[in-house]
């Protein structure tokens, strides 16, 4: 018994707490007792809406992809939104399973630089759309040609070319992998990365905002010329005309309050900064690639129609393309 005593008291506190074997019983015979992985909610919720985003983008690239008459620019461009927000939700969950299973230094740059990439390539597909609609107004006789379709799909090379070399970054040497002072709020993107990113975004959005601007002013432009010409407005052209404005400034307010607050709080905040604040600023900017395919996709009559005949099969499988209206855009 004594020597039971004796040995006992060879052992401290700190190695109960440590986890070091404390028991004259050889090691080979404990079974090691498993830590419990806590999970943070946020990242619960970031992965569950990743998986969200991922179904939704899908299934807009699935009708775009099926229906033979959806392969104007138009629908082309949006199909590129459509697989950047799915490669974005996609990014999502493999940056959960990064979290919480993978420990690997390499892994989390490659998932942080896909996230970048798919992020860039959304908003960058929403700037080319946006000169799209800009470009069917202003050039609407020329619109309709093959020089469009060329200019379309380079627009497409040139947008997924930068987005991937902005992706790339983190893997190239741009992160805090071994500064952790120099973090961002998004580790491991450091904060030279992050700024260069949100000031990107901030000119993006002056660029969009700027079109947009000239879009309303050409759409109420051509319904003064159509006054002119019938001597009156007509309550049709009149309503047209109000719901284009309204559907720019959804457009405008949501693109704004989703992304806005990321990007300015990413010039003035880094790792040392509540990570709530990471987390509230992120989720609305995460959130609009839900969004988009509501904005971009389903409020398009051919995209809706292909969506019905998909669902219930209940319309005949013919299309009818109409010419642009000021609520289009």
């Amino acid at each position: 018994m004594s020597d039971l005593l004796l040995n006992a008291s060879l052992f401290s506190w700190d190695d109960v707490l440590e986890g070091r074997n404390t028991s004259p019983v050889p090691s080979w015979d404990l079974e090691p007792v498993p830590v419990p992985v806590i999970l943070n909610p946020w990242d619960v919720l970031l992965c569950v809406t990743g998986t969200l985003m991922s179904c939704e983008n899908a299934v807009v690239i699935a009708l775009i992809s099926y229906t033979p008459t959806l392969r104007a620019p138009m629908f082309v461009l949006i199909g590129s939104l459509a697989f950047a927000d799915l490669l974005a939700g996609l990014s999502l969950i493999l940056n959960f399973i990064v979290t919480y299973i993978i420990d690997s230094g390499f892994v989390t740059l490659l998932s942080a630089g896909l996230l970048i990439t798919a992020f860039s390539a959304s908003v960058l597909n929403i700037l080319a759309i946006t000169v799209d609609r800009y470009l069917s107004l202003y050039n609407a006789l020329s619109y309709h040609t093959e020089s469009t379709v060329t200019f379309t799909y380079v627009t497409l090379v040139l947008l997924w070319v930068v987005s991937t070399l902005l992706g790339s970054l983190p893997v190239l040497g741009w992160n805090c992998l071994e500064d952790e002072s120099s973090c961002s709020i998004c580790r491991p993107v450091n904060k030279s990365n992050a700024a260069a990113l949100a000031v990107s975004f901030l000119l993006i959005f002056a660029l969009i905002l700027q079109l947009y601007l000239q879009i309303c002013k050409i759409a109420f432009r051509h319904a003064q010329q159509i006054a002119v010409q019938r001597q009156f407005m007509t309550a049709s052209h009149s309503s047209s005309t109000t719901k284009g404005v309204s559907t720019l400034t959804t457009i405008l307010g949501t693109f704004a309050f989703c992304w806005i607050p990321l990007a300015m709080y990413s010039l003035v905040a880094d790792t040392r900064s509540p990570v709530i604040y990471t987390y509230a600023t992120a989720l609305p900017a995460i959130c609009h690639s839900i969004i988009n395919p509501m904005i971009y996709a389903f409020r398009n009559p051919e995209i809706l129609r292909s969506l019905r005949i998909a669902c219930c099969g209940c319309m005949p499988y013919r299309f009818t393309m109409r010419p642009r209206t000021p609520s289009d855009v």
